[in-house]
């Protein structure tokens, strides 16, 4: 049975949870509207304070998912992962907790509601009532905390993060948080029965203390330390995150509030918090470790743009799909874009650990439209070179190309760059090798016929290519009779009329297996007959228009179960899932291969990089390995 106040009344309600804020909202409006006087302020005072909460810890959360202004002052490496982020998903219950406290205060206490605006002789008796009572309160309770019976029925939970985060401050039990709920109410309800008190230190109080609690949870170390060199007494009055990060790993230490001046009055004061504090704000400007691969993504569109960690973690953390509280914040996602353009540098977006490697992910701040613009090209191909270049100076061993950033007609698969740099040591690999691979591992072996659109594109080479080799007669949709002849006199003699041309949709209308390269429209799928599944390997994913057909999802292959600190979904993709280009650059990177994977794709090693990528632990998707389909 669980300890009691172990677990949240509501936490089986998910997000109508949010629904214990209607109470309030409704009272406001009813004496506003019905009585058309503004006596229950209060309760819009609490929304405002509770909503103003949310977005102080968002916004610590998104300046810490900001790898490319924080990779140099993260206290801790790893990666925040997908369990994690699953165990901090409702952190703001607290937040709920403490408004219904509230609300039952100001109900109980009528005279709340008429506080003044401003009164400074407030300010200063809240923190010296701060100092003298909230401080050492927080500090002894903690300690009790940390008893063998509390710690572990309640304060386990919170210490069960690996890596701290702005919404670990948030993740505890219902019982901590009463417990703040006395460290915070003493100080500002001794103002106020002091006379002292007003509804803007109510808010400074609230607002500053959830600062600082996310200011000591953060993974990234702000607090530079020239202060501490200048003003040596500082260090006693303000903790940073590196201070409170020594408390995860050495939990007998560092039990403040926020002044480690307790901690020196306790004899708990952890005597390296200051020397690893320099070591990391001086080391800031170094590098720091060399990513082993990276993967060089690109946005699709503004509403994807916002799929990104430092936008909203948990819904960076899901396959992509819009959502409607998404469109409120397509202005300032335009904005950013904007800013983003002006910058005109490759973003760090995230990273993961696999097999002692790090591997990263950088983006470059073009969306895909801009990608078919002819006066667009040599500004992006230019993006795309600075970063290998840049890649090539850190030491990096693989580069993957994204999607757009390989496009045929925008830099040749890649193969521009390695001409004009055949001097390069980072290896660049378009990844269309395993791409091709996963297609063709998704066929069975029964397989006769199949309808390719996008015919003669790198990919649909390499797979009619591969399937007649394998006596499938391939339905090529091309009005080029030139470029498909040159494929065609690329196959073995004896396997060339496996390959047909065709110049319209109708011509497969008795074909149930598409393969899909080219973006084709509701109009055109009805050509297909029923029961047709289409393969596709085109971006974005076609419409899932016909429901008497299957469509399979993009190729893509899942990541080892031991790879560390991926806590993000790529675009549509499942957890732990990466585009397969993605996965060919990291089986490129493992293997050790030292040849640049660029231009067209090599029919000969379709085989032999898949089974590189089934060896390392890379599991395919779609389709099923069991020796049904169409791989020998």
């Amino acid at each position: 049975m669980a300890a009691p106040l172990s677990a949240w009344p509501w936490e089986n309600l998910g997000i109508f949870k949010y629904v214990l804020y209607g109470p309030l909202a409704a009272k406001f409006l009813y004496t506003w509207i019905h009585e058309d006087s503004l006596k229950d302020l209060w309760c819009l005072h609490i929304l405002l304070i509770s909503a103003l909460r949310g977005l102080v810890y968002q916004l610590w959360s998104s300046y810490n998912n900001m790898l490319f202004l924080t990779r140099n002052r993260r206290i801790k490496q790893q990666g925040v992962d997908f369990k994690q982020i699953d165990s901090e998903w409702d952190w703001d219950n607290f937040i709920i907790l403490q408004a219904l406290i509230a609300s039952m205060a100001c109900l109980m206490f009528p005279y709340l509601d008429a506080l003044p605006l401003w009164n400074s002789k407030g300010f200063f008796t809240l923190l010296l009532l701060h100092v003298i009572f909230s401080e050492p309160l927080y500090y002894w309770a903690h300690r009790l905390l940390h008893g063998t019976y509390l710690f572990n029925h309640y304060h386990s939970l919170h210490h069960s993060s690996p890596v701290p985060h702005p919404f670990t401050a948030g993740h505890a039990t219902p019982l901590e948080h009463l417990m703040l709920c006395v460290v915070i109410g003493i100080p500002m309800m001794g103002t106020i029965l002091m006379g002292y008190g007003s509804t803007s230190m109510v808010y400074a109080y609230v607002l500053a203390f959830d600062f600082l609690r996310c200011l000591g949870h953060s993974n990234a170390e702000v607090v530079p330390c020239e202060i501490f060199n200048k003003l040596p007494f500082l260090v006693y009055f303000l903790y940073t995150p590196t201070y409170h990060s020594l408390h995860h790993t050495e939990m007998e230490t560092n039990f403040c509030l926020f002044m480690p001046l307790f901690d020196a009055i306790g004899n708990t004061l952890n005597t390296n918090s200051w020397r690893l504090h320099k070591k990391i704000t001086s080391d800031s400007g170094e590098n720091g470790r060399v990513p082993d691969f990276v993967f060089l993504a690109h946005v699709v569109d503004i509403m994807s743009a916002m799929h990104v960690p430092f936008v909203f973690r948990s819904f960076s953390s899901t396959p992509f799909s819009t959502r409607m509280f998404l469109l409120p914040c397509w202005p300032p996602a335009f904005t950013i874009m904007l800013m983003m353009w002006a910058w005109s540098k490759t973003f760090l977006l995230s990273f993961y650990n696999l097999g002692g490697c790090l591997h990263q992910t950088w983006v470059v701040p073009r969306f895909g439209f801009q990608y078919f613009l002819p006066f667009a090209t040599d500004g992006i191909n230019k993006h795309i070179e600075e970063a290998i270049l840049r890649a090539d100076r850190m030491g990096v061993k693989v580069i993957s190309l994204a999607a757009l950033n390989k496009n045929e007609a925008l830099n040749g698969g890649g193969t521009l760059f390695v001409n004009k740099h055949p001097e390069l040591k980072v290896r660049v690999v378009h990844g269309n090798t395993l791409t091709a691979a996963v297609i063709l591992n998704e066929f069975r072996k029964d397989v006769k016929q199949v309808f390719l659109t996008g015919a003669t594109s790198k990919l649909g080479r390499a797979t009619a290519l591969y399937l007649c080799r394998r006596r499938v007669c391939v339905l090529m949709l091309t009005s080029s009779t030139e470029r498909f002849q040159n494929i065609q006199k690329e196959a073995p003699a004896d396997c060339q009329h496996y390959l047909v041309q065709v110049t319209k949709y109708q011509a497969a209308q008795n074909c149930k297996t598409w393969i899909v390269g080219k973006w084709i429209t509701p109009w055109e799928q009805r050509w297909a007959p029923s029961g047709t599944h289409f393969h596709q390997f085109v971006v974005p994913p076609i419409l899932s228009f016909r429901r008497d057909c299957t469509y399979g999802d993009l190729a893509a292959m899942r990541l080892p179960l031991e790879v560390q600190g991926l806590g993000s979904c790529e675009y549509t993709m499942e957890r732990g899932v990466v585009h397969a280009c993605h996965a060919g650059g990291v089986v490129h990177q493992l293997q050790g291969w030292t040849h640049h994977e660029v231009g067209a794709v090599d029919v000969d090693r379709i085989d032999l990089v898949w089974d590189a990528a089934i060896k390392h632990g890379l599991r395919p998707v779609s389709g099923v390995n069991d020796g049904s389909n169409i791989h020998p």
